[in-house]
């Protein structure tokens, strides 16, 4: 999918709003979008995009990838939006530590003025809600961006396998490097502001991730 492409204006027009904490070390690379017109499997998330043609005139599936999570290197996170036959956003979901969450109030408070989803971003891990204070209930929202920081090395998801994790010691490296990135949440939001390059289609995100962390691990290496 490109600029040319007619769904591209409703892509840029609902791409939800991010808040992130202040001190965030990392912010995201690219948005790897996906429009679904009628049910089928996410390319890159382990469930099944349902699409009720009667009341959703389209799925919008933003992959949001970051070179880092703060406890490890590579991080895919996701927002599902959709999109009713008038052109406003019936509902909304959100990736939550491998699961996800409705990301639409059910007042509908968290609609910008310009027709958004306000979404919170949790500090360092980037899982999202809609309402901060659901963060607070994890025992380590402080301590995984400090004590636990880099403990889980590289993650290589099944569908990148043998593409860019090499290297008996390449979780080690990778643990040290990040605790240069160790940081206390000040859990004081602020609007993340998408740059003019960050969405692409899925496929060429696909295609860019394998080539990012090859570079980003042979420097470690």
């Amino acid at each position: 999918m490109s600029d040319s492409n007619p769904l591209w204006e409703t892509v840029l027009r609902v791409a939800p709003l991010l808040y992130m904490d202040r001190l965030e070390p990392f912010k995201p690379i690219r948005v790897g979008i996906t429009v679904f017109e009628s049910s089928a499997p996410s390319p890159s998330f382990n469930r099944n995009i349902q699409v009720e043609r009667d009341k959703i005139r389209m799925v919008i599936e933003y992959a949001i990838y970051w070179d880092y999570d703060i406890q490890h290197i590579y991080d895919l996170e996701h927002v599902w939006v959709y999109v009713d036959h008038e052109g406003e956003i019936a509902s909304c979901e959100v990736s939550f530590h491998g699961r996800y969450l409705l990301g639409l109030l059910r007042d509908r408070s968290n609609i910008s003025a310009d027709g958004r989803v306000r979404l919170f971003v949790q500090p360092g891990k980037h899982a999202m809600s809609p309402l901060e204070e659901v963060f607070r209930l994890l025992p380590n929202v402080e301590s995984c961006c400090q004590a636990e920081i880099g403990i889980e090395g590289v993650l290589e998801p099944s569908m990148f396998k043998g593409q860019f994790k090499s290297g008996a010691d390449i979780d080690r490296l990778a643990e040290e490097h990040m605790r240069s990135f160790s940081f206390q949440p000040s859990f004081d939001y602020v609007p993340h502001k998408w740059a003019p390059d960050a969405f692409v289609s899925w496929d060429e995100l696909r295609a860019e991730i394998p080539v990012r962390m090859r570079a980003l691990l042979g420097a470690l290496a």
